[in-house]
């Protein structure tokens, strides 16, 4: 401080006096005069700069540090933006994610040139807890003010405190607060600047009742966890260290258990540290353990566990409990429904309790209202209190979740069945679908996980009332791990029965709980119609994945089950989906005489057989026996239009329409497929829909109409997408294909195969793969491309060769001897087009594959 008089006038009466004072922050009267005698007190620095300093190990927070930049950027002029509060669970990085945007905030001029204030509220510890008028004690001696005009309660030092911040404000001093590790709002609340000019950032696990703009930070993804493991193992240990680069899939598998935790992955890299020869197997191996993994995510005074406890102490009994609940659901997340029969709660005090867990970031709320998830490492931590609390009756509780699902699934899926009455659990099969939908991972888990809690019979159940579900959204892999399980358990209850029987022999009828021989049949009769209806589930199933011969082998053994039952009709669904598998796997006649036999069945049954005419139509079709299997397409539609199944009169339009396609007659073809998509449109039919979409493609494209079949297999690949498999993918790709070279737009065709090729032979056949890899050759002869095109040709010709498909081989050839010649190698173009010529004579005669020819 500088006070200056006129010289000229220090012994004029008339002379003014003029004093200017500069250099500070005052908050009391200034004594001016012409003579002032001061004795300052001894001068107090403003500490402004006790912020930790921002970890040189951060990554994948760049967006979430742009957001608070904004916040902070004093041109902004935003209404709610002076206070940011940043939530999140234990361990999260909230912390150093404001540490992070503070320190660069500070560096950009004129943003904030009375610096920063930084205060740890030690909110969660008990023991450390900061209370706010303690915080503004030492907020105050930071700002310079001493410690005899500090007042002794709240009130007075928040005021003192806002008006010494306003003072910094007004004099182009903006000061930066950050508020780390605040518990409540109380706690907070009077540490919040008024003057509408200094910012302030807030940490907190709880998403906190301030007027403040919100940011909730979640987890970081694979690849950011990944970067910040070998970031801090490099910053440990130097460049020199690249176990996190060279192992690409060890470290993936440790951020994964880590859970995108930045704490968690602060901790495994300060292990890896420790002992430089150790692997990241090693410690992958040590973490793959779930009931030990808490303990060895620890480091010296680092350990998730501890961070989480500080946040389940905070917790009263009821939120207590329903934490140590949740673990027991077994699939990713929970609706507030089952939560309720987990808790026995009604349903708004579930759906407080579950608010108020996710206000405290111990869950997080699901992608749609009403469902909640918990983070790995805070699942496995609540799963261990759990199992050491012995007052939970955590058995009762998982038994109540189960029977819901059980229960619920059966509602359902009553709603799917076309010949039964909907339960009036769900308005209509809309609404029974979008439960299921929502539940489907829930509803996986616990069929496939209900014999680990003693009750295999909820684990057959659950398999057959999924069945339908399952079929219809086309999760094959589901079925059948479904189905798998269930029939693990049908085999445990039948020596449980063969057991007791062989034990009832050798107690007296009259005795207590004893069982007749009729007893004991009539249990093993309802165990082995179990054990039929998931065999002809699980050959269903297995057919729509693709595994044609196990499909195959297990609709023998249904076939076996249903005739030593005497069902005639379920003999015939197995035959029929045995068909189906033969006709896959090329054993054409054998697929007839299935089908053939099926009929037989239904009608001894006096079962409508529309559905297996089709199949028997389709298989005739495949088998070239052209006439017979257009005679019985025509009776398999009009049967199934009797009967009103609309489904499956699209399937034997679908039928026709390739038969049709087959013969050359293009026009009628795309005429029955036309037909087929508007059912399936109408109906709601999506994957029938994908499928019409595909024959219809394909039938334009050989009727010459390549921009209508272009747009065709686009929506189709759009279906793919949606409701279908990899492989309805890569069948929707390749004809796409097709149509884009009828179109001449090589360039698209090539990209199309070869996003195709992989999945054909990931997911579909070899010898397709082969057929795209000549097409692909074809878009590259197109592009004049021929030296790719030549490779392209040669390995096709190669696949094919070892697949025996010698019509597609000689094609194959004869496209590489074309792209050879435009090569100038016309020496060779005369050698492979002789090999071509020869094996397009030999196979003349033999059907091809369909739709495969390049142009």
């Amino acid at each position: 401080m500088t006070g200056m008089a006129d010289a000229s006038g220090r012994h004029g009466a008339q002379q003014a006096v003029h004093n200017e004072i500069s250099g500070g922050v005052f908050f009391h009267e200034v004594i001016q005069g012409q003579v002032v005698n001061v004795h300052l007190p001894e001068k107090i620095v403003p500490a402004l700069s006790g912020m930790p300093p921002a970890s040189s190990t951060f990554t994948g927070r760049e967006r979430e540090v742009a957001d608070l930049l904004q916040a902070l950027d004093p041109g902004a002029h935003q209404q709610r933006g002076l206070v940011t509060a940043v939530a999140g669970l234990a361990g999260i990085g909230k912390t150093e994610l404001v540490v992070q945007a503070a320190t660069r905030a500070l560096q950009v001029d004129r943003w904030f040139p009375g610096g920063v204030l930084f205060v740890d509220m030690f909110g969660y510890d008990p023991e450390r807890r900061l209370p706010p008028e303690r915080a503004l004690d030492g907020l105050l001696r930071a700002l310079g003010i001493p410690s005899e005009h500090i007042p002794p309660d709240l009130q007075d030092r928040s005021r003192l405190y806002r008006s010494v911040l306003a003072a910094f404000a007004k004099a182009g001093r903006r000061v930066l607060m950050v508020i780390d590790n605040v518990s409540t709002a109380e706690q907070a609340r009077p540490l919040l600047p008024s003057d509408g000019i200094t910012a302030c950032l807030i940490t907190s696990r709880h998403t906190l009742d301030l007027d403040a703009r919100l940011h909730d930070l979640g987890v970081l993804d694979e690849h950011a966890s990944v970067e910040l493991l070998g970031q801090a193992l490099q910053h440990a240990r130097g460049p020199d260290d690249t176990r996190v680069q060279d192992t690409p899939e060890d470290a993936a598998a440790v951020a994964a258990l880590c859970a995108g935790l930045p704490l968690a992955l602060r901790i495994a890299a300060a292990l890896l540290a420790d002992s430089p020869a150790r692997p990241l197997s090693s410690l992958r191996q040590a973490l793959e353990a779930a009931h030990t993994r808490l303990q060895r995510l620890r480091h010296e005074d680092r350990a998730v566990r501890a961070a989480f406890d500080l946040s389940y102490q905070r917790l009263d009994h009821e939120h207590a409990l329903l934490l140590r609940l949740l673990p027991l659901n077994p699939g990713p997340d929970i609706s507030t429904e089952a939560t309720a029969r987990l808790t026995q709660a009604d349903l708004p005090t579930t759906e407080e309790l579950l608010q108020h867990l996710a206000r405290a970031h111990l869950i997080e709320p699901g992608n749609t209202w009403g469902r909640w998830r918990l983070h790995d490492l805070v699942r496995l931590y609540a799963d261990e209190l759990g199992r050491a609390d012995g007052d939970d009756d955590r058995d009762a509780a998982v038994n109540r979740l189960r029977s819901h699902y059980q229960n619920t699934a059966a509602s359902a899926d009553s709603h799917l069945d076309a010949d039964g009455r909907g339960s009036p659990r769900f308005a209509d099969a809309v609404q029974a679908l979008a439960w299921l939908d929502a539940e489907h991972r829930n509803l996986v888990a616990i069929a496939t996980d209900a014999g680990s809690a003693g009750d295999p019979l909820l684990g057959i159940g659950l398999a057959l009332s999924l069945a339908r579900f399952l079929d219809r959204r086309r999760y094959f892999d589901d079925w059948i791990g479904v189905t798998c399980s269930a029939l693990e358990h049908v085999t445990r209850i039948q020596q449980f029965i063969d057991n007791r029987a062989r034990s009832a022999d050798h107690t007296p009828q009259h005795e207590a709980g004893a069982m007749s021989s009729d007893g004991f049949e009539h249990a093993r009769s309802i165990v082995e119609l179990n054990r039929a209806m998931l065999l002809g589930n699980l050959g269903t199933a297995l057919s729509g994945a693709r595994r044609f011969e196990e499909a195959v082998e297990t609709c023998g053994q249904c076939r076996a089950a249903a005739r030593h039952l005497g069902d005639r009709r379920r003999e015939g669904m197995a035959l029929d989906t045995l068909g189906t598998a033969l006709v896959q796997t090329g054993r054409f006649d054998e697929a007839i005489d299935a089908h053939t036999s099926a009929l037989d069945c239904f009608e001894q049954a006096g079962a409508p057989a529309g559905r297996i005419l089709a199949s028997l139509g389709a298989a005739l079709a495949q088998a070239g026996r052209i006439e017979e299997a257009l005679n019985t397409l025509l009776r398999a539609g009009a049967a199934l239009q009797q009967a009103g199944d609309r489904q499956g009169e699209a399937m034997a339009l679908g039928h026709v329409g390739g038969l049709f396609s087959d013969l050359g007659m293009y026009e009628q073809a795309v005429e029955a497929q036309q037909a087929d998509l508007g059912i399936c449109q109408e109906i709601g039919d999506r994957y029938g829909e994908c499928q019409a979409l595909g024959n219809l493609g394909r039938s334009l494209t050989r009727l010459g109409r390549p921009e209508q079949a272009i747009d065709a297999h686009r929506r189709e690949l759009a279906l793919s997408h949606e409701v279908g498999t990899p492989y309805d993918e890569g069948q929707a790709l390749f004809g796409l294909g097709v149509a884009l070279l009828e179109a001449d737009q090589f360039d698209e065709a090539a990209d199309i195969y070869r996003t195709c090729i992989p999945l054909l032979e990931e997911h579909g056949s070899r010898g397709q793969a082969g057929e795209a890899l000549n097409n692909l050759g074809g878009a590259l002869q197109g592009l004049n491309s021929f030296e790719p095109a030549i490779d392209a040709h040669t390995r096709a010709a190669e696949i094919l060769r070892e697949v025996g498909n010698q019509g597609e081989e000689g094609r194959a050839l004869h496209n590489l001897a074309r792209a050879l010649a435009c090569a100038g190698k016309q020496q060779q173009a005369l050698g492979v087009y002789s090999r071509a010529a020869s094996l397009l004579a030999s196979s003349a005669g033999s059907r091809t594959a369909r739709w495969s020819t390049p142009k």
